[in-house]
Protein backbone atom coordinates (compact mmCIF):
# COMPACT_ATOMS: atom_id res chain seq x y z
CA UNK A 1 0.00 0.00 0.00
CA UNK A 2 2.66 2.08 0.86
CA UNK A 3 4.31 1.89 -2.69
CA UNK A 4 0.94 3.08 -4.15
CA UNK A 5 0.39 6.41 -2.00
CA UNK A 6 3.91 7.49 -3.24
CA UNK A 7 2.99 6.55 -6.84
CA UNK A 8 -0.64 8.09 -6.69
CA UNK A 9 1.53 11.24 -5.31
CA UNK A 10 3.77 11.87 -7.90
CA UNK A 11 1.07 11.19 -10.88
CA UNK A 12 -1.39 13.45 -9.19
CA UNK A 13 0.09 16.43 -8.02
CA UNK A 14 -2.92 18.35 -7.51
CA UNK A 15 -3.80 16.89 -4.75
CA UNK A 16 -4.80 19.23 -1.96
CA UNK A 17 -3.56 18.98 1.53
CA UNK A 18 -7.05 17.53 2.60
CA UNK A 19 -6.62 14.38 0.39
CA UNK A 20 -2.42 14.35 1.36
CA UNK A 21 -2.81 14.11 5.21
CA UNK A 22 -5.95 11.38 4.24
CA UNK A 23 -3.30 9.25 2.48
CA UNK A 24 -0.79 10.04 5.33
CA UNK A 25 -3.40 9.15 7.97
CA UNK A 26 -3.51 5.48 6.13
CA UNK A 27 0.28 5.11 5.87
CA UNK A 28 0.12 6.07 9.84
CA UNK A 29 -2.60 3.25 10.53
CA UNK A 30 -0.69 0.54 9.08
CA UNK A 31 2.53 1.63 10.58
CA UNK A 32 1.56 2.59 13.89
CA UNK A 33 2.05 -0.78 15.79
CA UNK A 34 5.28 -1.51 13.94
CA UNK A 35 8.62 -1.22 15.43
CA UNK A 36 10.94 0.94 13.93
CA UNK A 37 8.24 1.83 11.55
CA UNK A 38 9.19 6.00 12.57
CA UNK A 39 11.56 6.34 9.40
CA UNK A 40 9.30 4.57 7.14
CA UNK A 41 6.53 6.68 7.67
CA UNK A 42 8.06 9.92 7.68
CA UNK A 43 9.71 8.55 4.04
CA UNK A 44 6.05 8.53 2.82
CA UNK A 45 5.16 11.61 4.00
CA UNK A 46 7.78 13.45 2.55
CA UNK A 47 7.26 11.52 -0.94
CA UNK A 48 3.33 12.76 -0.51
CA UNK A 49 4.60 16.19 0.49
CA UNK A 50 7.50 17.14 -1.19
CA UNK A 51 8.84 17.78 2.35
CA UNK A 52 7.86 17.48 5.96
CA UNK A 53 6.06 20.88 7.46
CA UNK A 54 5.53 21.36 10.66
CA UNK A 55 1.65 20.27 10.41
CA UNK A 56 2.87 16.58 9.24
CA UNK A 57 5.42 16.12 12.12
CA UNK A 58 2.57 16.90 14.21
CA UNK A 59 0.65 14.49 13.08
CA UNK A 60 3.25 11.91 12.75
CA UNK A 61 3.84 12.26 16.44
CA UNK A 62 0.50 11.76 17.22
CA UNK A 63 -0.13 9.05 14.28
CA UNK A 64 2.74 6.83 16.18
CA UNK A 65 2.25 7.62 19.84
CA UNK A 66 5.33 9.18 19.76
CA UNK A 67 6.21 12.75 21.74
CA UNK A 68 7.00 15.64 18.85
CA UNK A 69 10.68 15.76 19.95
CA UNK A 70 11.45 12.39 19.18
CA UNK A 71 10.09 13.12 15.47
CA UNK A 72 11.71 16.29 15.14
CA UNK A 73 15.20 15.00 16.23
CA UNK A 74 14.68 11.56 14.00
CA UNK A 75 14.00 14.36 11.13
CA UNK A 76 16.84 16.43 12.18
CA UNK A 77 19.60 13.76 12.63
CA UNK A 78 18.87 12.26 8.86
CA UNK A 79 19.83 14.70 6.06
CA UNK A 80 17.44 12.94 3.80
CA UNK A 81 14.73 14.71 5.79
CA UNK A 82 13.82 18.25 4.70
CA UNK A 83 11.52 20.63 6.37
CA UNK A 84 11.58 22.89 3.66
CA UNK A 85 10.08 22.54 0.68
CA UNK A 86 12.57 21.93 -2.69
CA UNK A 87 12.75 23.42 -5.78
CA UNK A 88 11.77 21.28 -9.25
CA UNK A 89 16.06 20.91 -9.28
CA UNK A 90 17.67 19.79 -6.70
CA UNK A 91 21.34 20.46 -7.01
CA UNK A 92 23.77 18.74 -4.29
CA UNK A 93 27.70 20.22 -4.25
CA UNK A 94 29.99 16.82 -3.60
CA UNK A 95 32.06 18.74 -1.20
CA UNK A 96 34.02 15.06 0.26
CA UNK A 97 37.69 15.47 -0.03
CA UNK A 98 38.58 14.77 -3.55
CA UNK A 99 35.53 16.76 -4.90
CA UNK A 100 36.74 19.86 -2.51
CA UNK A 101 40.41 19.78 -3.60
CA UNK A 102 39.39 20.14 -7.10
CA UNK A 103 37.36 22.88 -6.90
CA UNK A 104 34.36 21.60 -5.14
CA UNK A 105 33.84 24.60 -3.00
CA UNK A 106 34.75 27.01 -6.29
CA UNK A 107 31.61 25.38 -8.30
CA UNK A 108 29.48 25.75 -4.77
CA UNK A 109 30.66 29.26 -5.02
CA UNK A 110 29.56 29.93 -8.41
CA UNK A 111 26.31 28.20 -7.92
CA UNK A 112 25.35 30.32 -4.78
CA UNK A 113 25.82 33.54 -7.32
CA UNK A 114 24.56 32.27 -10.38
CA UNK A 115 21.17 31.08 -8.80
CA UNK A 116 21.07 33.94 -6.25
CA UNK A 117 20.76 31.64 -2.76
CA UNK A 118 22.98 30.15 -0.49
CA UNK A 119 22.71 26.09 0.77
CA UNK A 120 19.54 25.12 1.86
CA UNK A 121 17.79 27.60 -0.13
CA UNK A 122 15.62 27.26 -3.08
CA UNK A 123 15.51 30.17 -5.76
CA UNK A 124 12.07 32.66 -5.66
CA UNK A 125 10.65 30.49 -8.98
CA UNK A 126 10.69 27.35 -6.65
CA UNK A 127 12.77 26.14 -9.65
CA UNK A 128 16.29 25.03 -7.75
CA UNK A 129 17.45 24.46 -4.58
CA UNK A 130 21.07 23.82 -3.51
CA UNK A 131 22.21 21.68 -0.95
CA UNK A 132 25.84 20.31 0.05
CA UNK A 133 26.90 15.94 -0.22
CA UNK A 134 29.98 14.63 1.16
CA UNK A 135 30.38 11.95 -1.60
CA UNK A 136 28.69 10.32 -4.39
CA UNK A 137 31.51 7.45 -4.52
CA UNK A 138 32.72 9.00 -7.90
CA UNK A 139 36.04 11.03 -6.98
CA UNK A 140 38.22 10.00 -9.97
CA UNK A 141 35.09 12.18 -11.82
CA UNK A 142 35.95 15.40 -9.25
CA UNK A 143 34.38 17.63 -8.56
CA UNK A 144 30.59 16.57 -9.61
CA UNK A 145 27.48 17.70 -8.62
CA UNK A 146 24.04 16.26 -8.84
CA UNK A 147 21.11 17.96 -10.14
CA UNK A 148 17.96 15.65 -9.04
CA UNK A 149 19.57 12.34 -10.79
CA UNK A 150 21.40 13.71 -13.18
CA UNK A 151 25.31 13.35 -12.15
CA UNK A 152 27.96 16.15 -13.89
CA UNK A 153 31.06 15.31 -13.75
CA UNK A 154 34.59 17.65 -13.93
CA UNK A 155 32.64 20.94 -13.27
CA UNK A 156 34.30 23.74 -13.02
CA UNK A 157 32.99 26.92 -11.74
CA UNK A 158 33.58 29.31 -14.99
CA UNK A 159 30.99 26.57 -16.26
CA UNK A 160 28.30 26.87 -14.27
CA UNK A 161 25.84 28.87 -16.70
CA UNK A 162 25.86 26.45 -19.51
CA UNK A 163 26.04 23.35 -16.75
CA UNK A 164 22.76 24.84 -15.67
CA UNK A 165 21.41 25.74 -19.54
CA UNK A 166 19.55 22.90 -20.33
CA UNK A 167 17.69 23.20 -16.89
CA UNK A 168 16.79 26.73 -17.91
CA UNK A 169 15.53 25.70 -21.06
CA UNK A 170 13.35 22.80 -19.84
CA UNK A 171 11.32 25.41 -18.07
CA UNK A 172 11.31 27.57 -20.72
CA UNK A 173 9.72 25.12 -22.86
CA UNK A 174 7.34 24.15 -20.21
CA UNK A 175 6.10 27.70 -19.85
Amino acid sequence: MSEELISTCTCCPEADEEELMARLDEVLEEYQHKDGGLIPVLQIAQGLFGYLPESVLHRVAKGMDKPYSEVAGVVGFYSFFSTQPHGKYVIRVCLGTACYVRGGKQVLDALKKELQIDVGETTEDKNFSLEIARCFGACGLAPVIMINEDVHQRVKAARIKQVLAPYYDVEREEA
